[in-house]
C-alpha cells in the first residue's frame, strides 16, 4: 500500500534510494550530501504521484532469455576503437574545425566561418550559449561574437562535442534509449560546469563539453558488442552494481577506456580525452582534478536521475577525489538547485 503521510513517504523514499548507494562511501561528506538530497527528491517525486519501479523490474529478473555468453579477453577495447573509428562517418564540420585548431596560421574567424555554414551546429550552439545557463549579460547573434565572448577555445570544443551527438543517431533504440543517453550525458555537463564554476582558477565551460562526452564509450561497446552490453546491463542490475564495475567483470574493461581511446583516435583535445578516461579513477589522470570534478558530476546526475526511475548504482567518488576539489557539502546544494533552474532548456537545446 502507497504511504499517505510525508513521514511514510520519506522512509519509503530512504529505503528505496539506500539501495542505489550500496557502493559508495557513506562516511564521504559529499556522498551523506549527494544521499539526503536524493531521499528529498524521491519523496517530492512520491507526493506528486511517481510509481516506484518494481523490484523484479528494478533488478530485471525475469530476462534470462536476453543473456549472452560473452566472456573477459573475447575482444580487446583496442579493436572495439579501431572497428568503430574507421567506420563511423563523423559530419564534415568536425573534420574542418579540427583542421583549423591544429594549423598555427588559422584564427578565430576561421572557426566561426566554419561553424557558421552549417546551420543545426549554429543553431543548438546559440541556443546554448544564449541560455540563462551561460550567464552572458548580453545576447549572442553570431558564432563570431559567441567566440568573442566565450574563447575560442571554449566554442570549438561545444562545437565538437556537438557534433559527436549526432554520430550514434543509428543506435537501433531496441538495444539503448539513445535519447535517455544523452539526457544523462547534458545532466552531467550541466553538472561539470556547475561544479568547476564553484571552484578557482578553472575555465568551467570547458567541463560542460567532457561531461557531454564522458560516457561516449557505451556507445561504442553497445553498437559493437549489443548482446554483451545487454548482458552487462543485466549482471549490474541484478548484482546492484555500478555499469563500470559490471563492464570489467563482464568484458575485462569498462566504457571510460573505450570512450578514452576513441576520443584520442578522433584527435579530440588532449585534456578532454585525459578527463573521459578517467573519470571513474581521478588519481591517474594527467590532471586529477578534471577527472574529479566529472566523477562528481556523474555521481550527482545518476542521484538526481533516481527519482525519475533511474536504474544505475552510483559509482561513488574514488578517495581523495572529494577533498582534490576544496568544495563544501553546501556548494552541492547550491550546486543542484542551479541544475533544475537550467535542465529543461538546455535539454530543449540539445536534444
Amino acid at each position: 500500500m502507497k504511504p499517505d503521510s510525508p513521514a511514510a513517504q520519506l522512509a519509503l523514499s530512504e529505503e528505496y534510494v539506500r539501495d542505489f548507494f550500496m557502493y559508495a562511501d557513506h562516511d564521504n561528506p559529499a556522498i551523506a550530501e549527494i544521499f539526503r538530497l536524493s531521499v528529498f527528491r524521491t519523496g517530492a517525486a512520491l507526493r506528486q504521484g511517481w510509481q516506484m519501479p518494481t523490484e523484479d523490474a528494478r533488478l530485471m529478473r525475469n530476462t534470462e532469455y536476453l543473456r549472452d555468453t560473452f566472456t573477459p579477453g573475447m575482444v580487446d577495447p583496442k579493436t572495439l576503437v579501431d572497428s568503430e573509428a574507421e567506420l563511423v562517418s563523423f559530419p564534415d564540420v568536425y573534420f574542418r574545425i579540427r583542421e583549423v585548431l591544429d594549423s598555427p596560421t588559422s584564427s578565430a574567424d576561421d572557426v566561426a566561418r566554419i561553424v557558421s555554414n552549417d546551420v543545426e551546429l549554429t543553431a543548438k550552439l546559440l541556443k546554448l550559449v544564449n541560455s540563462p545557463f551561460y550567464g552572458l549579460l548580453v545576447t549572442v547573434e553570431d558564432v563570431a561574437h559567441a567566440i568573442a565572448l566565450v574563447g575560442v577555445t571554449e566554442v570549438s570544443n561545444l562545437a565538437l562535442g556537438i557534433s559527436a551527438i549526432t554520430v550514434f543517431k543509428d543506435i537501433p533504440p531496441e538495444l539503448m534509449d539513445v535519447k535517455t543517453f544523452w539526457k544523462h550525458s547534458v545532466s552531467c555537463g550541466v553538472f561539470s560546469k556547475l561544479i568547476a564554476s564553484r571552484m578557482g582558477g578553472l575555465k568551467a565551460d570547458r567541463f560542460f563539453t567532457a561531461g557531454l562526452l564522458h560516457d561516449v564509450g557505451r556507445l561504442i561497446i553497445m553498437k559493437k558488442l549489443p548482446y554483451a552490453s545487454v548482458q552487462t546491463l543485466l549482471y549490474a542490475r541484478e548484482n546492484m552494481l555500478p555499469l563500470a564495475e559490471a563492464e570489467r567483470d563482464i568484458l575485462g574493461f569498462d566504457h571510460a577506456e573505450v570512450g578514452g581511446m576513441l576520443l584520442a583516435e578522433w584527435k579530440f583535445p588532449a585534456g578532454l580525452v585525459d578527463t573521459v578516461r578517467w573519470h571513474h579513477a581521478p588519481a591517474s589522470a594527467q590532471d586529477p582534478l578534471a577527472a574529479s570534478v566529472v566523477q562528481l558530476a556523474d555521481n550527482l546526475t545518476n542521484a538526481m536521475e533516481i527519482s525519475c526511475g533511474g536504474k544505475y548504482v552510483l559509482p561513488g567518488l574514488q578517495e581523495g577525489a572529494w577533498e582534490r576539489l576544496g568544495l563544501k557539502s553546501s556548494d552541492l546544494v547550491t550546486v543542484t538547485a542551479l541544475f533544475d533552474s537550467h535542465i529543461e532548456e538546455l535539454f530543449a537545446a540539445f536534444l
